[in-house]
């Protein structure tokens, strides 16, 4: 999360217009869309459980906070502020890959290279 968000544009608009609820909703989606790595994707069915409903997902949209897309919303400028699911995939790949290495070193030495077949 952005430490200047409270000072965006957008989020003070909402703040304005006395909709502070679809300010968590909106913050809850940031948390919800990074766990379960959907690219900034928020489906519709999940608003109940970001604590909000149809009228804070019209309240983002307005905001352009959200756009509304097939089956829920996206979250505006995700990729430019978060990693993509293919990136931490590929973080995760390397970080094993790291892992296998380490281990094989410190119980097998330096000539083993048993890390390589098992890649």
């Amino acid at each position: 999360m952005d430490t200047q968000f409270a000072s965006n544009p957008k989020i003070l608009d909402l703040i304005s217009r006395r909709k502070h609820r679809a300010i968590v909703v909106w913050m809850a989606s940031l948390g919800y869309a990074g766990a379960h790595e959907t690219d900034g994707f928020v489906p519709a069915a999940a608003l109940p459980f970001l604590h909000g409903g149809r009228s804070d997902a019209t309240d983002l949209v307005m905001a352009r906070l959200w756009h509304a897309v097939e089956g829920g919303y996206a979250i505006n400028d995700w990729d430019e502020y978060q990693w993509t699911s293919d990136a931490h995939q590929d973080r995760r790949q390397k970080a094993e890959s790291a892992s296998k290495k380490a281990n094989c070193v410190r119980w097998h030495g330096k000539e083993c290279g048993c890390w390589k077949r098992a890649a």
